[in-house]
């Protein structure tokens, strides 16, 4: 009777198992963004009507961005993925990845073996050339950042900043994901050492201001915006420092320093035009709570 359970018991296990696997096999979870799924292989959703799957490999061009390699179609039939031969004649067919591309499912291990990939093509070497370099960790840091994925940006960033504090680009690149991500007070710092090596560079007090912004230093916002815009050359960025500060004491309702820097928006914006709506806003809500 007990060696009857334990095979009954074996045999239970070992089905689970089976189901397991197969699950893992046949489920995609479309959950993940393209650029949280950089060097994997992914599958894409597909239309109620469509039976397949497109899927490839997804890996960070550095100069051009994010981008699809595109493999193949997939369908899922008797709890297996089956490839869908693919035109020998058709070469590699690359896609940029946008903003709006949808989520994607990441493959497991157990997929890519059913789909007889290798963990990473052989090509995909020739894009991380120089990936240890500062050009190449500053402009995948930009890539990260243009997207809105500062999280992700600051590990390249933050590695290549230990090489080259003042490379061309980077202070900026590594502050504005700090800013994004409201870690005002590890821009700052930064910030203060980049306006040392160069201080004529106004976007470091745009974003310097903003910092102290953050942290509600209006005073020393002030004075570094009005910095700023004294040494800049270009009347949107004058505009955008403006607006920083009336927005700020809209929230503070001092419609003194509010007016002084409504004016100094309308002065900067007269041709562009987008920060003049936000100034007829705080006007029109002054008195609302």
């Amino acid at each position: 009777m007990k060696k009857t359970m334990r095979i009954t018991i074996l045999a239970l296990i070992l089905i689970s198992n089976i189901g397991f696997s197969q699950n893992d096999l046949t489920e995609l979870k479309f959950d993940t963004k393209y650029f949280n799924a950089v060097d994997k292989w992914v599958a894409f959703p597909k239309k109620d009507t469509d039976s397949t799957y497109a899927y490839g490999f997804i890996y960070l061009d550095n100069q051009a961005g994010f981008t699809l390699n595109y493999e193949t179609r997939f369908q899922i039939k008797d709890q297996e993925l089956i490839n869908i031969k693919r035109d020998s004649t058709v070469g590699f067919m690359k896609y940029r990845l946008e903003p709006n591309t949808s989520l994607v499912s990441v493959l497991t291990e157990n997929q890519i073996s059913d789909l007889n990939l290798p963990k990473e093509p052989e090509w995909l070497s020739i894009y991380k050339e120089g990936s240890d370099q500062v050009d190449y960790l500053k402009q995948e840091g930009y890539h990260y950042n243009h997207v809105g994925a500062c999280e992700q940006a600051l590990k390249p960033l933050l590695k290549a900043y230990e090489i080259e504090p003042h490379f061309d680009g980077l202070e900026f690149e590594l502050v504005y994901a700090y800013n994004h991500l409201g870690q005002f007070e590890n821009a700052i710092p930064i910030l203060e050492k980049a306006i040392e090596n160069n201080p004529k560079n106004y976007y470091f007090f745009r974003e310097l201001g903003y910092s102290y912004l953050g942290l509600d230093k209006m005073e020393n916002a002030e004075k570094t915006y009005r910095k700023g815009i004294k040494m800049s050359d270009n009347d949107f960025e004058k505009s955008e420092m403006s607006v920083n500060m009336a927005q700020a004491y809209f929230k503070l309702k001092n419609k003194k320093k509010f007016d002084e820097w409504a004016e100094l928006t309308r002065k900067y914006s007269t041709k562009d035009k987008r920060y003049l709506q936000y100034i007829d806003q705080f006007e029109q809500n002054w008195n609302k709570k």
